[in-house]
């Protein structure tokens, strides 16, 4: 093979071409992000020819694949369809898995987005195939990252049934712990609703600064004490019932008096806003940005860790659980500083290709090791984010550990954090300052907001829900909006973290060059809504019609139809058969439709997901790697 290695390289793909068919819905994300990433085709660009299906004049169909070319590399290939049948999953067309709806339905993603109204919904935007579409890119360029180091040439696959699992990872964790939930599953949670009618969300980690605020506005006391821990643990539990009166507090204020007793009292407050905003203020940016940095050779050296630990289930040295055996990034080193969702997910998904992750703790570990519900002794959410990563104790502010994590970085390839804005410019520790430890390295930030929004509020996902139309997206015409409860853009704003990682390292691969990275939950939002947001700025109405992607009642549960057979299925009564008769009814009309997942637990046994479903050392329950290699 020649050498992949370019001079003229300033995106990862450039001189790079790409053809590519399948699902509109996956391919159109594919397409897009190829060429952001530089690759070209001669096929119009998704989107930039407005279609009914608004994905453009890609290839549709439900196989296909994407297949790179150039640059001196092997050809690369990746299949993404609804149901992978290279994973040994067993949806697909028998099991009903079949588009955007039906995968929902079977991996749980109604479910958790359901809880807070009681029952399985919908979200009326494409979130597993977006997410589908970010892992086949993913995919890819692993490729092309292992072939550039000398491995193998390796087509990949992945499906969006697989995606959804990754989606609701966490929350299926959570279900399958010895331990229940620490907070109420219960129907409930924001937007509140201002007297003059304004939608909002309220953010704070502060339960002082929760309290203040209530009781600014005259909450009573008991109400805002019962609805401070809902609130808290809403993004473990996707529902947070709260006290009606906190709820008819917000209705008895104006907006302008509820702005005025957040920003007294250290909460944030965001209105809701709709897609046609978010589109006429949208700056056609990319969901991350790549920057390459000074001259310097590829780092080789391995890393001494020095005084740590294992994470659970891992012994020093070991690629995470799960990864590809000889993984196209298997050598390379990953450094995360990361909390909560968005880098830990990063990481942990380029430990799956093979990488070893090492997570930069505080002294006494990450507090989020306890949070319940736990698997022998450690929390069953955290691991499905964190198996098989090692870990260092680093006290950030001190400058004797501040020098020994530079240390560590000068013999890394990724160093990988979501601190907060100005913290690691702050600490020395930005992008510039571990440079001049190691020229080669790929320094990635994972952030809120990326410096895109003005007078942003608080980077967390149910705040960038709000600002960014997502609240519309989610919801069809007709229902109020509301931002979701199951945390879509930490989710989604981690596979593009990792995305932008892996093209950093492609960069580095073809120029000798360390790069810095930047992905943001702005990014997931608008790479989420993106069809939405071209309709309305074609001046459509950028919302789906109403009763789009609602579950239909059966005697002893919930099925799905396809969205293109939604319309046939309710001229159906169906109320009063089970659900596998409901199922047979519209099968023999025609019909394609599927179970609703209703309890999680339940995936384990599910014959649509037959062996895909595991259990880690700790006993809790793993979802199948995204992407199977050949």
């Amino acid at each position: 093979m020649a050498s992949p290695a370019t001079t003229q390289t300033v995106r990862p793909l450039d001189t790079l071409r790409f053809d590519t068919s399948g699902p509109p819905q996956i391919t159109s994300v594919v397409a897009d992000h190829l060429r952001l990433l530089g690759a070209r085709t001669d096929r119009p660009v998704p989107g930039e020819v407005p279609t009914d299906s608004d994905t453009g004049t890609v290839t549709g169909g439900t196989t296909g694949g994407t297949t790179v070319t150039g640059g001196g590399f092997a050809p690369a290939h990746a299949t993404a369809t609804w149901a992978d049948p290279a994973g040994g999953l067993a949806g697909g067309r028998v099991g009903g898995l079949v588009d955007e709806a039906t995968v929902q339905a079977a991996t749980g993603i109604m479910a958790v987005h359901g809880r807070r109204d009681g029952s399985p919904r919908g979200l009326a935007a494409d979130y597993a195939a977006t997410a589908t579409g970010v892992l086949a890119v993913q995919g890819l360029l692993a490729s092309l990252v292992g072939q550039a180091r000398g491995g193998p040439v390796r087509a990949v696959s992945t499906g969006a049934d697989r995606a959804g699992l990754l989606a609701v990872s966490q929350y299926l964790a959570a279900a399958g712990a010895e331990e229940g939930e620490a907070a109420e599953l219960a129907v409930g949670g924001p937007p509140f609703t201002s007297a003059d009618g304004v939608h909002f969300e309220l953010e704070t980690l502060d339960p002082e600064a929760w309290a203040a605020f209530w009781k600014a506005l005259e909450a009573p006391v008991e109400a805002l004490r019962a609805g401070w821990r809902p609130f808290q643990f809403r993004y473990a539990t996707a529902c947070a019932p709260f006290p009606a009166a906190l709820h008819l507090t917000a209705r008895s204020h104006t907006w302008e008096r509820i702005r005025r007793a957040a920003a007294a009292y250290g909460a944030q407050v965001c209105a809701l806003h709709s897609l046609a905003e978010r589109a006429a203020e949208h700056d056609g940016a990319a969901p991350w940005s790549l920057m390459p940095t000074a001259t310097g050779r590829l780092a080789t050296g391995r890393l001494a860790l020095g005084p740590g630990r294992p994470a659970p289930g891992a012994p020093p040295g070991a690629a995470s659980p799960g990864a590809t055996a000889g993984g196209p990034l298997a050598g390379l080193t990953v450094l995360e500083a990361g909390r909560r969702i968005q880098a830990p997910l990063a990481a942990h998904l380029l430990g799956l290709l093979g990488a070893d992750v090492i997570r930069i703790e505080p002294p006494g570990g990450d507090p989020l090791r306890g949070m319940p519900p736990a698997c022998s002794g450690i929390s069953a959410r955290w691991l499905a984010l964190n198996r098989g990563k090692q870990a260092v104790e680093i006290d950030i502010k001190s400058e004797a550990d501040r020098r020994r994590l530079r240390e560590m970085a000068a013999g890394a390839d990724v160093f990988l954090h979501n601190w907060a804005p100005g913290k690691a410019a702050e600490l020395g520790l930005d992008a510039e300052d571990l440079a001049r430890v190691n020229p080669a390295l790929v320094y990635a930030y994972t952030s809120g907001w990326a410096d895109r929004i003005e007078h942003a509020p608080m980077g967390t996902d149910f705040m960038v829900q709000a600002r960014t139309g997502v609240g519309e997206a989610v919801r069809p015409e007709g229902e109020a909006p509301a931002p979701s409860l199951m945390t879509l853009l930490d989710v989604l704003g981690g596979l593009l973290g990792a995305e932008a990682v892996l093209a950093g390292l492609l960069l580095r691969e073809r120029t000798g060059r360390g790069a810095r990275v930047d992905s943001s939950l702005l990014g997931a939002a608008d790479t989420l809504t993106a069809p939405a947001l071209r309709r309305a700025a074609r001046g459509e109405n950028p919302r789906r019609p109403a009763g789009f992607r609602v579950p239909r009642r059966t005697a002893d549960g919930w099925l799905a139809p396809a969205d293109a057979d939604a319309r046939a299925a309710a001229a159906h009564d169906l109320s009063g058969l089970t659900t596998t008769e409901a199922l047979a009814r519209l099968h023999e009309h025609g019909l394609t439709a599927t179970a609703v997942t209703t309890e999680l637990s339940d995936l384990h046994h599910d014959p649509r997901f037959t062996g895909s479903i595991s259990r880690d050392a700790h006993g809790a329950p793993a979802v199948p790697d995204p992407w199977s290699f050949v």
